[in-house]
């Protein structure tokens, strides 16, 4: 009953009615990269994309099968929907209704779509990054978003090409969670440490800091939203006081992508994304430990997923991997990590 107060009254609330673990869904069942056309409005939608996040009606076809669905296109995301920093935006598509039978998007009702930001190849090169980041993550811990890669024929309603450009489809926070049977926890307010599964905190921070990446806060959401920034939180079904597990989502901020819009969050004196910054809880110091070591174990599957991406090129990998380099020579071994990192971390409750 104690539990059961104290949540109720930071707000947390369980938000799926199914704590049994689900199956893969179509989308995330291969890594094979989709064809898919998406036809509509475009032009009106890269146009109108502040105007209220204002709901395109479209259509998505699966090039390999001609099949052929409904959906709604929303501009989404906070600096990426800036026209001043991507040309075109990302977006939310929202099947209506759900496709049935052998789709590859069987049971997907809403689902986000990272897109290209702007037309150039270097751009491209960034969505590869940030794909590969997601991938990366897939090799440490089951409890992390699947991608999957698509080539996307963008046309406008009257049959006008619009673009061809490469992105990837990011798994619903929802189905995550039912995937692991768990449910979202939705917190409004600040989360005590003491909540969160200290693996999971661990591998979620260790994770951020390998790839460069501070755009994020594992106790707090923006102002008005609901924890986390950046990141989710996944609990058992009803109520529970403990062993919330944190999932990262969200890395176009990182050293690792680059992106030329990406700077250091107020508050840190760094001249550049890719300097990194230890941001982990001394409370999770010994998870962190643990954490390093099974990193190190799967740097090969991880630097295996960076080079196994389709269309990256071959000095992307060389500059990604040169970085990554420098992360795991800050985790050779407990008593670096111990000097080198741990020794930055921050007191929190």
């Amino acid at each position: 009953m104690k539990g059961h107060l104290f949540l109720a009254g930071l707000g947390l609330l369980a938000t799926a009615t199914s704590a049994q673990p689900g199956a893969q869904q179509p989308l995330f069942a291969t890594k094979a990269p989709l064809r898919i056309e998406i036809k509509g409005p475009i032009t009106a939608l890269v146009k109108g994309r502040r105007e209220a996040r204002t709901t395109f009606p479209a259509t998505l076809t699966v090039i390999a099968t001609g099949e052929h669905d409904p959906i709604g296109l929303t501009p989404r995301g906070i600096t990426r929907l800036r026209e001043d920093v991507c040309r075109f935006p990302p977006l939310r598509v929202d099947f209506t209704p759900p496709p049935v039978g052998p789709s590859p998007f069987a049971g997907q009702d809403r689902i986000k779509l990272v897109t290209h930001c702007r037309p150039a190849e270097d751009f491209q090169q960034k969505v590869l990054l940030e794909y590969a980041a997601y991938r990366m993550f897939n090799q440490i811990s089951p409890a992390s978003f699947n991608v999957r890669l698509a080539t996307i024929d963008y046309v406008e309603a009257d049959g006008r090409p619009f673009a061809t450009r490469v992105g990837y489809f990011l798994e619903n926070d929802h189905a995550l969670a039912a995937r692991l049977g768990l449910v979202r926890a939705k917190i409004r307010q600040r989360v005590p440490l003491a909540m969160i599964d200290p693996a999971s905190a661990a591998r979620f921070v260790l994770f951020d800091f390998m790839i460069g990446n501070l755009d994020w806060a594992l106790q707090d959401g923006p102002p008005g939203e609901n924890c986390c920034h950046n990141g989710v939180l996944l609990t058992t079904r009803g109520y529970a006081n403990t062993g919330l597990v944190a999932v990262p989502y969200d890395f176009d901020f990182s050293g690792l992508v680059d992106a030329p819009y990406a700077t250091p969050p107020d508050g840190f004196s760094i001249g550049s994304v890719k300097q990194r910054v230890y941001r982990g809880y001394c409370v999770h110091n010994n998870a962190v430990l643990a954490a390093a070591r099974d990193f190190r174990a799967r740097r090969p599957t991880m630097l295996a997923e960076l080079g196994a991406v389709p269309g990256i090129r071959p000095d992307t990998v060389k500059r990604a991997t040169a970085y990554l380099d420098g992360f795991f020579a800050l985790i050779a071994s407990d008593d670096v990590v111990t000097a080198r990192i741990l020794s930055r971390c921050l007191t929190g409750g």
